[in-house]
């Protein structure tokens, strides 16, 4: 129902978020899943963990739970105060893990991080201001310590494009949504989302000064991505 060219995660979105996510983005709780295990890799005890665009906190809950002994110090950031609110009530009894309502564009992050995670987030940040939290997400991490980020993605020319876009259309309409919600969204999403190529995404990494990074996740038109500093 969002209006054209300005589709927001503000108002009450975050009731429905979690469940609107699961429908929309294929294998998406495969994607927490990924993100889960590779965590082992990267987490000690006390590590220090973000989650970029936390939304609800479901991801980090799920994080937490699987790291329960080694008391990690977790910090969602999410621009959208609602969410927060939702993310803090979806994790009160976890004091280790803070929420905070700051724009990761406008806001420095701290350093000394082991483990940054973001779920389909970066990819609603202005093109103008990508660089600059990819550079910051660098420079927080902790030498050997890494990056997980999913995201849209666009194909690498017009044809693949156009063959990944009406996959992914019957895919949302094999989901029960209306040809109407489809068009809509798509409308509302104009100048708010703007997904790049697996390789742009691959050049962000470089140019924040990541050697080592790698795709993990493939689907339709969304990629995840994993890169160690």
């Amino acid at each position: 129902k969002a209006a054209n060219a300005s589709w927001t995660f503000d108002n009450n979105v975050w009731k429905n978020f979690d469940n609107h996510i699961n429908d929309s983005i294929p294998l998406y709780l495969l994607c927490h899943k990924l993100g889960l295990e590779i965590s082992d890799f990267f987490l000690e005890k006390n590590s220090n963990v973000i989650d970029l665009g936390c939304s609800t906190g479901t991801f980090v809950n799920k994080l937490n739970k699987r790291h329960h002994n080694k008391n990690l110090q977790i910090k969602g950031y999410d621009a959208v105060k609602k969410m927060i609110q939702a993310a803090k009530k979806n994790n009160k009894n976890n004091k280790n893990i803070k929420f905070l309502d700051k724009d990761i564009v406008k806001n420095k992050l701290p350093s000394d991080i082991d483990f940054i995670t973001s779920y389909f987030t970066l990819s609603f940040i202005k093109p103008s201001q990508r660089q600059v939290v990819f550079n910051k997400i660098f420079k927080s991490l902790n030498w050997g310590g890494a990056v997980i980020f999913f995201d849209k993605v666009r194909a690498p020319d017009a044809r693949f494009q156009d063959i990944m876009t009406q996959i992914y259309t019957n895919y949302k309409l094999d989901r029960n949504f209306s040809p109407e919600e489809i068009i809509n969204k798509t409308n509302s999403l104009k100048g708010v989302l703007e997904p790049y190529s697996t390789n742009e995404n691959f050049l962000f990494l470089k140019r924040a000064g990541f050697k080592d990074y790698m795709t993990i996740f493939k689907c339709i038109t969304f990629e995840g991505f994993l890169a160690i500093k």
